[in-house]
């Protein structure tokens, strides 16, 4: 039975005088987290505020980069190239490397943001690309990937270690894919039900879909709550309190994978 899991946020969105989420409130009870990168949220005042949140709290740094789409939160899907997609990656995960130096701090992981996430996780050559932008900034780099998705197979193949990641707040459809935030019912905010969706998805690898059927995730290594979520700081202390009671430990995810 497993027994580790680490929890991730996304963080570090707001942009310049506008407010994304609760960093603040959020922070102390997750383990990773990953850090917008100014594409699609955040610039580099905000970057180096929350990285050193994120240090006196003992939380790893992850570089989340996405779509150079502020406009849209990098949530609508562009065409791009693999040498755009190369280029976009390595501008943004060094931004968040870089912070993260002046620190004092390593970087742990990059999570793709939003469309660029989605996209990868079906597009071979797009997760290529973004693996490998990742591997020649840093060779020991977590990419966190949706379980079995070409994102996760790409970085394996180019030797990067993987976090297989659950979203406690969203709802799936029967092929294991996230249903789409235009539906009304994508979005979960109750927190037994986050709470119990994310044991029974670390003791069993499963989750149960918006159509009420068992999907098969497989192994996983990593939690995520979104940061932008209304709830999402209540979300986060029940959960971490929840999984602890199930006799789950909530850790780093490069202390044990």
């Amino acid at each position: 039975m497993k027994t580790q899991v680490d929890i991730n946020c996304d963080l570090g969105e707001s942009y310049g005088p506008f407010t994304v989420g609760n960093d603040s409130k959020v922070m102390p009870h997750i383990t990773s987290a990953n850090i917008a990168c100014g594409y699609h949220a955040g610039d580099p005042n905000t970057i180096s505020k929350t990285i050193k949140l994120a240090k006196s709290h003992n939380v790893a740094i992850g570089a989340h980069p996405g779509l150079p789409d502020l406009m849209g939160f990098g949530r609508r899907e562009m065409q791009v190239t693999t040498e755009e997609a190369t280029n976009y990656t390595i501008y943004q995960v060094s931004a968040i490397q870089g912070f993260a130096k002046a620190a004092g701090v390593s970087l742990q992981h990059v999570k793709p943001h939003g469309a660029l996430y989605n996209m990868a996780a079906k597009d071979e050559k797009l997760s290529k690309a973004i693996v490998e932008a990742s591997r020649i900034l840093k060779d020991d780099l977590i990419i966190f990937a949706p379980p079995k998705s070409a994102l996760a197979k790409a970085s394996i193949r180019t030797g990067l270690r993987v976090a297989n990641e659950f979203f406690a707040d969203r709802a799936y459809d029967n092929d294991g894919s996230l249903v789409p935030r235009t539906q009304t019912d994508s979005i979960i905010q109750e927190p037994r039900k986050v709470v119990e969706r994310a044991i029974r998805a670390v003791r069993e690898g499963q989750v149960l879909s918006v159509k009420n059927e068992t999907v098969e995730l497989g192994e996983l290594h990593t939690i995520c709550v979104h940061g932008d979520t209304p709830a999402a700081a209540r979300l986060v202390e029940v959960l971490r309190k929840g999984l602890a009671t199930a006799n789950i430990k909530v850790e780093p995810v490069s202390r044990f994978i």
